[in-house]
């Protein structure tokens, strides 16, 4: 029987679909956690791969016919390996969520004493908020930055471990703009006989360009997704010393996935060849640029940059001084409306609850991608500060999102 798909169109889908190519095309893309995909990852994540289920490992399958994924899978993997100089690698996670809880898993017991950064310090919700299951199932302490500097105090971090003695310290972040060197948590952690995991999530693209300092020689394991600077597809990933390969693997497989996302892996294996071209490092160093030049850009228009800059890809921006009754939310909002799109975020001691926030959180991963470099954050940081000016006015903001629309279309991501 034919698909219905060829004799009935889902219109309304694909005008959508369309609708969101416009989107991204016709707008600036600031949001730290996101980027653009090459038209190759794109092909390989859309293949003929998504009708193969794969339950397993290459070479131990669940299911028939998988010679061609065991395959793919495995050029994956060895790829991130070379990419990270990692010693093992499973690249089945379907996200960073699922696979810092994969770690958890295969690593700790339910109720172990887990140190991690705080979520409105800047750590993500598998870091051990209490309303996600990392919280839930174990038993999570909570580091912070320092009121003065707004930076991780290493000597704050080391007193908490000697007084609650982790069985893990987690490193890594989601809205800190600071370089973070691995070698302090491992000193930490050997002191008190933790393991430590670091979650690359947002800069695994900056590691694998050289951007950052690779925390893989020092962590037990380290996780990231493949789809921020990284510029994969959406998923997840999971590098780990030799001693914890079994560990991590019957974690994920069948500890806590089932099938997986071969068409994804597929993409992944795209994307760190991608990231292993000598093209790939002089774009990581460009964001990194490009972040560092928006920031400056962002402090002569009145804003307050926490910890007073950034060494990485993003920024978290301090509203306040530049209106105080202007929200994170509000200018979410009328920032979208110009055709700029960001997230509202909290700031260190936030005042503000997280559905509001004092903040905002900006990211250069996408406008480089674009082709975007320093010439260019200057106005960048002009169209935001313009809008918020006059967000109010609908004039000022229809303005902005044409000038928006005319500096997009100088660097177009996909051409035509």
């Amino acid at each position: 029987m034919p698909w219905p798909s060829e004799t009935v169109k889902d219109d309304d889908v694909f005008a959508l679909i369309d609708g969101e190519r416009r989107r991204q095309a016709t707008g600036l893309q600031l949001i730290a956690s996101e980027n653009f995909t090459s038209p190759d990852v794109m092909r390989a994540t859309g293949s003929v791969l998504t009708n193969k289920y794969a339950e397993g490992y290459p070479g131990k399958r669940y299911y028939g016919g998988n010679a061609v994924v065991d395959e793919i899978e495995a050029i994956a993997i060895d790829r991130v390996k070379r990419l990270f100089g990692a010693d093992h690698a499973n690249v089945q996670p379907h996200s960073g969520a699922s696979a810092n809880m994969a770690v958890y898993l295969g690593l700790l017991k339910p109720g172990d004493t887990v140190l991690g950064l705080s979520l409105d310090h800047g750590g993500h919700l598998t870091h051990g908020s209490p309303v996600n299951a990392s919280g839930i199932l174990y038993d999570f302490v909570s580091y912070r930055v320092g009121d003065a500097d707004e930076r991780i105090d290493f000597d704050a971090v080391r007193e908490l471990a000697r007084k609650h003695r982790p069985r893990m310290i987690v490193a890594g972040t989601t809205s800190y703009p600071r370089r973070i060197e691995p070698q302090p948590f491992r000193a930490v952690a050997d002191e008190v006989g933790a393991l430590m995991m670091f979650d690359i999530a947002h800069i695994a693209g900056l590691v694998a360009g050289g951007a950052h300092p690779n925390p893989v020689p020092y962590a037990d394991v380290v996780t990231f997704t493949t789809h921020k600077t990284l510029r994969g597809p959406r998923g997840g990933c999971i590098l780990s010393s030799a001693a914890h390969a079994a560990a991590i693997d019957k974690a994920v497989f069948p500890g806590s996935q089932g099938g997986p996302l071969e068409h994804a892996v597929a993409a992944k294996a795209v994307a760190f060849h991608e990231a292993l071209q000598p093209s790939f490092k002089a774009y990581a160093h460009q964001i990194v640029a490009n972040a560092a030049a928006l920031a400056a850009a962002m402090a002569n228009e009145g804003f307050r940059l926490v910890s007073g800059g950034t060494d990485t890809h993003m920024m978290v921006v301090d509203l306040r001084p530049f209106d105080a009754e202007l929200t994170g939310k509000e200018a979410q909002l009328v920032l979208d409306q110009a055709g700029i799109t960001l997230n509202k975020n909290n700031i260190p001691n936030d005042p503000r609850s997280p559905f509001v926030t004092s903040g905002v959180r900006i990211g250069t991963p996408s406008v480089t991608t674009q082709g975007m470099t320093e010439a260019e954050m200057p106005l960048v940081a002009s169209l935001i500060a313009r809008t918020l000016r006059g967000r109010t006015d609908a004039s000022v903001v229809a303005a902005v999102r044409s000038e928006v629309a005319a500096l997009c279309a100088r660097f177009p991501v996909y051409g035509g």
